[in-house]
C-alpha cells in the first residue's frame, strides 16, 4: 500500500482516537483459545519465562488485547499472563499471528486479541454452561462492543489425548463447542482455525489429530503444527515454533473466505474512512 495512504490513514486513527478514546477506532478481533501450547509456553523453563520476545512478536501500534479486566490494551507477550493464571506464560503464537495479519494487510484497521485459553484443560471444559465457556462467550461478546469478531484460533487437545474414551468423543465435542460458540455469539458462519496437534500428555495423539482434521462443519479450517519443534517436555512448542505457528494460522486466515469478503467491503468504503 502507498506509504502516502498508510500515513493519511494512521493519521484518521489517531483522529478518532482522540476523539472518542480506544473504543472508538474499529477493530478486527479475533480470539485466542484452548489450552497451554494457545496460552503460550515458549521460552518458558523451569517455572520462569526468559522474556525472549522474537521480532515476530513484538508490540505493534495496530495490536491490542483485551485484558482480563474487560478493558482494550496494547498487546504483548505473554498475551495471557492475566488469563491463564495457573501457570507461567511465555510466548504463544497469537502475536505471530497479529503482526502478520497486520503486515499482510496493510493499513485495514487495528487488531484485536481476546486471549482465553487455560492450560491443562480437556475439550469437556469448554462445553457450554461450564465456566471457561461462559468466561469465553462473555469476553466475546464485550469485545463486540470494540470491532467485529473475524475468527477464533483454536489449539487445544493434549489433555484429550490420555484417555481412549475422550480421544474417541473429542470429534463430537468440538463440532458441539463449535456450534454452541456461533449460535450464542449470533455469528452462524463464524471462522474456526483450529491446530493440529503436535503433541500430547497421552498415546492417543493420533487419535485426536485425525478427529480435528475429520470435522466437516462449514468455515472450520485446520493448520498442522506437527513437524514444529517441542521443547524438552515433549509437550510444548518452543519460542521460534510458536512464531511459526502464528504465521501459518495468519496465512489460513487470510486465505479465508471471510478476510476477502472484509477486504472487499474494505476497499469499497477506504475514502470514507481517509476523510474522517
Amino acid at each position: 500500500m502507498d506509504s502516502i495512504v498508510v500515513l493519511s490513514w494512521f493519521l484518521c486513527v489517531l483522529v478518532v482516537a482522540a476523539r472518542g478514546g480506544l473504543g472508538a477506532v474499529s477493530r478486527d478481533i479475533f480470539i485466542l483459545a484452548g489450552q497451554s501450547n494457545m496460552a503460550g509456553r515458549g521460552g518458558v523453563f523451569g517455572g520462569k519465562w526468559d522474556g525472549d520476545v522474537p521480532e515476530e512478536c513484538r508490540p505493534s501500534p495496530w495490536v491490542f488485547r483485551l485484558s482480563a479486566g474487560l478493558e482494550w490494551e496494547e498487546a504483548r507477550e505473554p498475551l495471557h499472563a492475566d488469563i491463564d493464571v495457573g501457570k507461567t506464560c511465555g510466548v504463544g503464537p497469537g502475536m505471530a499471528f497479529a503482526n502478520e495479519v497486520v503486515k499482510a494487510r496493510g493499513a485495514g484497521g487495528l487488531v484485536g486479541l481476546v486471549p482465553c485459553a487455560v492450560g491443562g484443560t480437556k475439550i469437556g471444559q469448554w462445553s457450554r454452561g461450564t465456566r471457561l465457556y461462559d468466561e469465553l462467550v462473555q469476553r466475546a461478546m464485550q469485545a463486540i462492543g470494540g470491532g467485529t469478531i473475524r475468527a477464533v484460533l483454536w489449539y487445544q487437545g493434549e489433555s484429550d489425548t490420555v484417555r481412549k474414551k475422550d480421544a474417541e468423543g473429542y470429534k463430537d465435542k468440538m463440532e458441539r463447542f463449535i456450534m454452541d460458540l456461533r449460535s450464542d455469539l449470533n455469528l452462524p458462519s463464524l471462522l474456526v482455525i483450529q491446530v493440529a496437534l503436535a503433541s500430547g500428555e497421552g498415546k492417543f495423539i493420533e487419535k485426536v489429530r485425525r478427529a480435528q482434521m475429520g470435522i466437516t462443519l462449514p468455515n472450520v479450517k485446520c493448520v498442522d503444527a506437527k513437524g514444529l519443534r517441542l521443547k524438552p517436555d515433549k509437550l510444548h512448542l518452543t519460542t521460534m515454533s510458536q512464531v511459526q505457528l502464528g504465521i501459518r494460522l495468519a496465512r489460513a486466515y487470510l486465505d479465508s473466505t471471510t478476510h476477502h469478503h472484509y477486504q472487499f467491503n474494505f476497499n469499497i468504503n477506504h475514502t470514507q474512512v481517509l476523510a474522517c
